[in-house]
């Protein structure tokens, strides 16, 4: 696996909180922490479902807008129901 070396700047506050969560958690540094961070953001957490065409994502995404602007905005609930 070929790697790319990247730079990230971090507020203080938030290098030193890292630090601690690295030690306390075992890991070996923030580099190790925040690529496990990223790994499970983009591969465990991903809710986008990537079935989707990028025309399918600006279609819903233009269905939310005006469903919103109208005022037309039904429950989680009633969607799945309606979807059945």
């Amino acid at each position: 696996m070929v790697q790319q070396q990247i730079n990230l700047r971090l507020p203080k506050n938030l290098e030193k909180s890292a630090e601690k969560y690295a030690e306390m958690y075992g890991f070996k540094n923030i580099q190790e922490l925040i690529a496990e961070a990223l790994r499970e953001k983009i591969f465990f957490r991903n809710i986008y479902d990537e079935k989707f065409t990028e025309e399918e994502i600006k279609l819903i995404d233009k269905l939310l807008i005006k469903s919103i602007k109208n005022k037309k905005v039904v429950s989680e609930k009633q969607l799945l129901k309606a979807l059945k």
